[in-house]
């Protein structure tokens, strides 16, 4: 894929978590894939995109800022939302959070094969404890 057409990707990835149409993982993410350096399946990164969003049903990602560079994307996003389930050790208090989160995947044959990120869930549990 080229660089533009990483970032329409991407971009419809985004698009598609924000939907919370979690049915459509199978278009971004391969089978097999590298989970926060683990070896995963499609199925378990689903499983986690699905009870982060039932954790924070108003889960955002707003898109700051992209990178793409060959077959690797990496973003910077802010994180919005409010929970209503325990999240991150965190019982629901009514608080919302906003945090940088910063995303590297790989891409081959037009879906990710590797996925992590890295946030501040130390700021995070503080405002939601707010």
């Amino acid at each position: 894929m080229s660089a533009n057409d990483l970032r329409t990707f991407y971009q419809r990835y985004i698009d598609m978590l924000n939907a919370h149409e979690l049915h459509r993982v199978d278009e971004f993410i391969s089978d097999e894939i590298t989970y926060y350096g683990d070896p995963a399946t499609r199925a378990q990164a689903h499983a986690a995109l699905t009870a982060e969003i039932e954790a924070v049903p108003d889960f955002h990602w707003e898109l700051e800022d992209l990178k793409v560079d060959g077959d690797t994307v990496a973003a910077r996003l802010t994180n919005t939302g409010t929970p209503v389930k325990e999240y991150l050790g965190v019982a629901p208090t009514g608080a919302s959070f906003e945090i940088v989160e910063y995303a590297i995947y790989r891409v081959r044959d037009g879906r990710f094969v590797h996925m992590t990120n890295l946030h501040d869930a130390e700021t995070l549990k503080q405002q939601l404890r707010a």
